[in-house]
């Protein structure tokens, strides 16, 4: 925004947020912490489920538990299997408001059941480190307490919303994609509780996509000495390809080989590999154009090769750009932040989120509404405790400002110039 002067918080605004409890947050975020809720822990992700169903059924509404969408993964023999996953909360409120918005977060985190960082500890008064504090435990807490704050409000009839709380952002969110793109559809507006990403509250702006690929390479098996010319191997030809990958990157295409699986005895032709990698396309034409060109690439290369080849997985997070109608929405929360003495900045990101997935819907999001924090996905993972009655002070003033219309005003600066 351009502006350096705010909108005053009313009087109405000024009760709602004196309803905010810090006391209850912390000790919801620090319960939940202590479950372990790795993505492939479905039995952690069932306890968490059900105090989270708790907790969010004190608002108006439905709560309800969502199936998991069917996923698959190719293993390191090739084939194709199928991935459980947890199920996902959703909460609906005023379903018919004419204005109704998307909140969402995950209540997965990538430490396993069996990962030694389970606990939490203070690091300095204020600082609390334990898993999944920061992403996204005290996130969820922030979503909770703004919503009970803003039913306080005369205008929260005004504003319908979904709450959505997702078992598998961590690993992608495939099983819970069309639960996005169905509870995005319609909305004014979307907020994601991904913590900030600088330790001062700087928000992300616009974030690059991602897309993982695994290649299966079927080639002829022979003796590496005998007759090898009748070999077709499937390691060279994996290997090719992740050469004629890296020669397709550049700045807007970031491209990762990860992984090649297969081989065999020093002294048999290989006739098996699996090549996994990663792309983290800057915009929405390079990810479509690296979507074409890949078939025809994995055509040469069978063809040169004599190997068959076998291609899953594809963009899972859109590039998130910031278009017209995210600027409007950023200059929103900026303008709400400076109100409440925060600071108001973004920066863009190579990161991913489900904030990729919301903007891809054509709705505008925000996606790092959620607490300060820093050295997320280690064990070094730590949340600065004050931020959680900040976040939810945020989230519950745009709330109000959007159920007051204030997203269609013309005060608010729509540039992109910062």
């Amino acid at each position: 925004m351009k502006r350096e002067d705010t909108s005053p918080i009313s009087a109405e605004q000024a009760a709602m947020l004196e309803r905010i409890d810090p006391a209850r947050m912390l000790e919801r975020c620090c319960t939940w912490s202590a479950i372990n809720s790795g993505t492939g822990n479905l039995d952690g992700l069932a306890r968490q489920a059900a105090l989270l169903a708790e907790c969010f059924a004190q608002l108006p509404g439905e709560v309800r538990l969502e199936e998991p969408a069917p996923v698959s993964a190719i293993d390191a023999a090739g084939r194709e299997v199928a991935l459980e996953r947890g199920q996902h909360l959703v909460l609906s409120v005023r379903p018919e408001a004419q204005r109704r918005v998307l909140l969402t977060g995950h209540m997965d985190t990538v430490f396993p059941a069996d990962h030694p960082f389970q606990s939490i500890r203070e690091l300095e008064p204020g600082v609390l480190n334990g898993p999944g504090l920061a992403d996204m435990k005290g996130g969820i807490a922030v979503i909770a307490e703004a919503l009970m704050a803003f039913e306080s409000s005369p205008l929260a009839s005004m504003l319908g919303y979904d709450v959505m709380i997702n078992a598998d952002e961590e690993v992608g969110s495939q099983s819970s994609a069309p639960l996005i793109e169905r509870l995005a559809a319609g909305k004014l507006a979307a907020l994601t509780y991904e913590p900030a990403t600088m330790p001062d509250g700087t928000m992300a702006g616009a974030r690059g996509g991602s897309g993982n690929y695994s290649v299966t390479f079927t080639g002829r098996s022979a003796h590496a000495g005998r007759n090898p010319q009748d070999g077709r191997n499937a390691i060279v030809a994996a290997s090719d390809l992740v050469l004629r990958l890296k020669a397709m990157q550049r700045d807007e295409l970031p491209i990762n080989p990860a992984k090649i699986e297969g081989g065999s005895a020093n002294n048999v032709v290989p006739d098996h590999a699996v090549l996994r990698f990663n792309i983290r396309p800057r915009s929405p034409e390079i990810a479509a154009e690296f979507e074409a060109r890949l078939p025809k690439l994995l055509a040469e290369i069978a063809a040169q090769h004599e190997v068959e080849t076998h291609l899953h997985g594809g963009i899972s997070r859109p590039p998130k750009p910031i278009d017209r109608q995210a600027a409007r929405l950023f200059a929103l929360v900026d303008d709400s932040s400076r109100a409440l003495g925060l600071v108001a900045a973004r920066r863009d990101t190579g990161g991913v989120c489900d904030g990729n997935n919301i903007a891809a819907c054509g709705v505008p999001v925000v996606d790092t509404m959620g607490v300060r924090g820093g050295s997320i996905h280690s064990p070094e993972e730590y949340l600065i405790v004050e931020s959680l009655a900040e976040r939810a002070r945020l989230s519950a003033l745009v709330l109000h400002r959007l159920a007051s219309g204030d997203l269609d005003g013309a005060d608010l600066d729509p540039s992109e110039d910062r």
